[in-house]
């Protein structure tokens, strides 16, 4: 899938837009500086053409991230039968002033209350002086609802992998 098909699946996809919209953190995998991988949950926002959240710039991730920019996450409901958008892409980073529109949005969505979100703030404000802005160009998206999108079978997921049939 080229990047404008992918813009468009997560402009107007209804399950994605289901997921974006909730208060969902995306389970973020990228490899450490390690060389093993590790996942974090974030709160993310996202602006049209990228997924982008943002993190205090000491954060293990930014470096790690900046040494590997090749990104996965998810991003499912807690429910059975879940909803999944599983996306995988490349990564940059910007060190801004402040705290992000961006990080000030995510929260937003996830804190949810007004009073929660003023309060939040006020304390993020007196301890932030700079955050670094991780944006993410998708490269790969995939959808499962379970009712008309399913994972790929084995099969598919083995061919693709390894370039020929599991027998």
């Amino acid at each position: 899938m080229k990047y404008p098909e992918i813009v468009h699946l997560v402009d107007t996809d209804p399950v994605i837009r289901t997921l974006i919209e909730a208060p969902i953190p995306m389970r973020l995998g990228y490899v450490g500086l390690d060389g093993h991988p590790r996942v974090v949950p974030v709160s993310y926002i996202w602006n049209g053409k990228a997924f982008v959240f943002a993190t205090p710039t000491g954060a293990y991730k930014v470096k790690a991230i900046a040494a590997h920019p090749q990104v996965a996450f998810t991003v499912d409901t807690p429910t059975y039968t879940p909803l999944i958008m599983n996306v995988r892409g490349t990564a940059s980073i910007e060190i801004r002033q402040g705290i992000p529109k961006e990080h000030i949005d995510a929260s937003r969505r996830n804190i949810g209350d007004e009073a929660r979100m003023e309060e939040w703030l006020r304390v993020k404000r007196e301890s932030t002086s700079e955050m670094a802005v991780i944006t993410i160009i998708p490269t790969h998206v995939v959808v499962c609802d379970f009712v008309t999108r399913f994972p790929p079978p084995l099969a598919v997921n083995y061919a693709h992998a390894y370039g020929a049939d599991r027998n």
